[in-house]
This record gives C-alpha cells, sequence and structure tokens, in this order.
C-alpha cells in the first residue's frame, strides 16, 4: 500500500459510498473500486461490508482507517516541513563564531529569529583557523572571523573594521590617552591570539613594519582570563574594540594606538566555495548584507 491507497481509503470510510468517495477524489467508480480490492487482497482482510445503500467499516478497516489518519498527517506535516526547511523558515543555522565574538551577534541574531522564529541554532566559538577548518569539513556552514587569513577554499562577506587598542591596568598610570608602539615596545604584552593568525599577525606585522621589537611574553585565547590578567597588572595587550564593548567592568584603561601606526582588524562571514549554502544560511547571510548596507548608510 501507499499513501494515496490509503487517502482513497480514508476517503470511502468517511464518505460511506464508492460513489461519493470517487466524487470527492475527482476520480470514476471502477478505479476507486479496484484500488479498495487491491488493498483487502493485500491485507488478506474484508475492509468494508455493505449494507444497504451504505458501507460498513469492519474491525480490521476500523484499524486501517487509525493509522491511514495518523499516515496521512505525518505526510502533511512532513511536505510542510520540507517546504520551510527548503525555504530556510524552518531548519537549523550552524555558525562559528571567533574568540572575540561580534559584539552586534546578539541583536543580529534577535532580528533573524523573529524573521524566522522556527529555525535552531549550533553556535560554535573558536580561534579563526580552527573555524576555517570546520566549515571546511562542512561542521558548520558559516564562520565570523578575524582577518587577515588564507582563504583561498572561501567566499568571504567583509563585515567591517575595527580599531586595535592598548590595554592596560587603571592601578598603572604608564601612559597617556594615545600612544605610539615605540612607546609601549618593551612593555610586557600577552596577545589575544595564536601566532601566525588574525590579529597576532597584524600586531606582530605593525611593530615589524616600524622595525620595532615588542615584549610580547605570550598569548592566551581564554579572553575572561586575559582581561583579569591585565586588570591585575600582569602585562598589557593589544584587542579589538569589539573585546573592550563585551567585557566591560574591569580595571582597565584603553589607549588609542596613534598616528601612522594606527592599528585596525577586518571581520568577515566566510562560506565555502562553490557550495551552495542553505536556505537557512542563505537568509541569514542575507540579513548580514542588509545590516551592512545599513551601516554605511548611517555613516555616510
Amino acid at each position: 500500500m501507499d499513501i494515496r491507497q490509503l487517502r482513497y481509503f480514508i476517503a470511502i470510510v468517511e464518505e460511506r459510498k464508492i460513489s461519493a468517495a470517487a466524487k470527492r477524489l475527482h476520480l470514476s467508480q471502477p478505479p476507486l473500486s479496484q484500488q479498495l480490492k487491491a488493498m483487502e487482497e493485500e491485507l488478506g482482510s474484508k475492509l468494508v461490508e455493505r449494507s444497504g445503500k451504505h458501507l460498513e467499516v469492519t474491525e480490521a478497516g476500523k484499524a486501517l482507517y487509525k493509522y491511514a489518519l495518523q499516515m496521512n498527517q505525518l505526510m502533511e506535516e512532513a511536505k510542510m516541513e520540507v517546504k520551510e526547511v527548503g525555504n530556510g523558515v524552518n531548519g537549523r543555522l550552524s555558525i562559528g563564531v571567533n574568540t572575540f565574538s561580534v559584539a552586534e551577534l546578539p541583536e543580529i541574531l534577535h532580528r533573524f529569529q523573529k524573521q524566522y522564529p522556527k529555525v535552531t541554532y549550533k553556535i560554535q566559538q573558536n580561534e579563526s583557523a580552527h573555524l576555517c577548518k570546520l566549515v571546511k569539513d562542512r561542521t558548520i556552514e558559516l564562520a565570523i572571523i578575524r582577518l587577515p587569513l588564507e582563504l583561498d577554499d572561501f567566499t568571504v562577506l567583509h563585515l567591517y573594521t575595527e580599531p586595535l587598542y592598548l590595554v592596560t591596568s587603571n592601578k598603572q598610570k604608564l601612559f597617556g590617552h594615545e600612544v605610539s608602539l615605540a612607546d609601549i615596545q618593551d612593555h610586557p604584552l600577552i596577545l589575544p591570539s595564536t601566532q601566525g593568525l588574525g590579529v597576532h599577525y597584524l600586531i606582530s606585522e605593525a611593530f615589524s613594519r616600524f622595525h620595532l621589537h615588542p615584549n610580547i611574553v605570550g598569548e592566551c585565547s581564554d579572553i575572561t582570563l586575559l582581561m583579569d590578567l591585565i586588570s591585575s597588572g600582569f602585562c598589557g595587550s593589544i584587542v579589538p574594540e569589539t573585546m573592550l564593548k563585551r567585557h566591560k567592568g574591569y580595571s582597565i584603561h584603553a589607549h588609542k594606538i596613534s598616528g601612522s601606526a594606527e592599528m585596525s582588524a577586518p571581520v568577515g562571514l566566510i562560506w565555502l566555495k562553490n557550495h551552495c549554502l542553505s536556505k537557512v544560511a542563505q537568509n541569514f547571510v542575507d540579513l548580514f548584507i542588509e545590516e551592512g548596507s545599513h551601516r554605511q548608510q548611517y555613516t555616510s
């Protein structure tokens, strides 16, 4: 039996006449009678019996009718869900977020949830290089990363560029509001990234450009621990503006890095090149593009 036959049987039971069921199904009577006979032969049971002008459902028929209703309902729900997933109304958004995160991400996700309330979320936080690997392995579809990185395998949507700041403890009045790289090259720094990647690379490259040799004593990807170390006076660090927005309440001072040494960090949204995104992921990309155009209009 298939779902079409079960729908035929539902109509026969509910109309109690082959002629009425055939009319409801937009069929002629003989094919419908043949389908009923085929079902009875397959099941080895009489499903309906004639009683005067009407059909009476047998006990076997009642059992089949119960399951036919359930299966028809499941089929309708399946069709609806598949259509919703195809339109991006339903499904799962799998996205990776750089360790520093994005200050506006909660607001953007909130907007996305309002438009697509049935979508569920898989959000992973990690270093940008590892997020690239997760996208390449198709563990996640999208990732928000810090540049620069090797991105030949990915499509990149540039989101924004933000300034980097020297951050020190409020307990130590070492610098003014603005500093140069030369001012801070001897101050012990722990960088919030892994050597050779993203922010770490930007900082190292900036010092190198001015032939300076910073006193980098370590690196720390645990941002909460890094902020604790900075506020205690253990070290300073150079961090993106987002990190200051998302980690407030620490006894720290942020110094603008001035002059030609002023540094900034680009942020991008990536996905696998030549890969057809799910509709959910595409809808999220479209929302980010819309958000970016609003930001440009606001700042221009």
